[in-house]
């Protein structure tokens, strides 16, 4: 069964920084536009980036805009989130998806490939 799979992810201080990969197991990443969601605890997956199938274009949520960047490899079929000035209200579980909806909450999960998230805590 197709699916994606985030790594990278651990445990930051505040102000540090952190990437985080997202490969696949049966479809090929670069066919596909990728988004990065995130999942605090309590809260909804809201949607922080996207990237374009060429990596040419790239769409940020307000939240991460600056801090965050977005790229790809598509030699490697890998996707990269790297984080930079992180903070404590950055901590959640990080998701990749074929899915691309920056700066919105998802309310269905179907239609699109999902992976099983990696957590990033941001604490002293």
């Amino acid at each position: 069964q197709a699916q994606l799979v985030e790594s990278g992810g651990g445990l930051v201080q505040p102000g540090g920084s952190l990437r985080l990969s997202c490969t696949s197991s049966g479809i090929t990443l670069a066919s596909y536009s990728i988004g990065w969601f995130r999942q605090a605890p309590g809260k909804g997956r809201v949607g922080i980036g996207c990237i374009s199938t060429s990596g040419g274009s790239t769409h940020y949520a307000a939240s991460v805009k600056g801090r965050f960047t977005i790229s790809r490899d598509n030699s490697k079929d890998t996707v990269y989130l790297q984080m930079t000035e992180l903070k404590p209200e950055d901590t959640a579980v990080y998701y990749c998806s074929t899915a691309c909806l920056p700066g919105s909450e998802v309310t269905d999960l179907q239609g699109n490939f999902w992976g099983r998230g990696t957590q990033v805590t941001v604490s002293s």
